[in-house]
This record gives C-alpha cells, structure tokens and sequence, in this order.
C-alpha cells in the first residue's frame, strides 16, 4: 500500500505452505536493515478475507492502485 517494491522472502515456518502469485494481498514486515529493499512475508489473506476487508473499508487505497 505504501507503493514500494520489495523482495520478500517467505520465513521456513512457511515454505512449504505458503504459495504466492501475482496479484496477492500480503502482509509484510519491512527488515530492520535494507527495509526500503527486502521484507518477510507474515501473511497472505484468502480471497474471501479480501473482500471481507473491502467490504469493512480497510481497502480503500487498494482502488486506486492498478496492480489489483
């Protein structure tokens, strides 16, 4: 949201369940160093939790973004 491209890295924990694609609404957390650059990725929300989230007005600046 905040318009930055980051490489993310998924933590262990999560490698093998987590599967990203284009086009995902994730949860990051910028590095303490390098965090303009690189971050991990806590989160990825499921399609109905994104319309939920739309639907509550949590989104709003999602609109306006063209990658979604």
């Amino acid at each position: 949201m905040d318009g930055k491209t980051r490489i993310c890295r998924i933590p262990g924990r999560l490698k093998r369940k987590l599967w990203v694609r284009e086009g995902d609404l994730l949860l990051i957390e910028p590095w303490e160093h390098g965090g303009e650059e690189k971050a991990d990725i806590i989160f990825k929300y499921r399609h109905n939790q994104v319309d939920y989230l739309k639907q509550k007005g949590f989104l709003k600046g999602l609109d306006d973004l063209e990658s979604f």
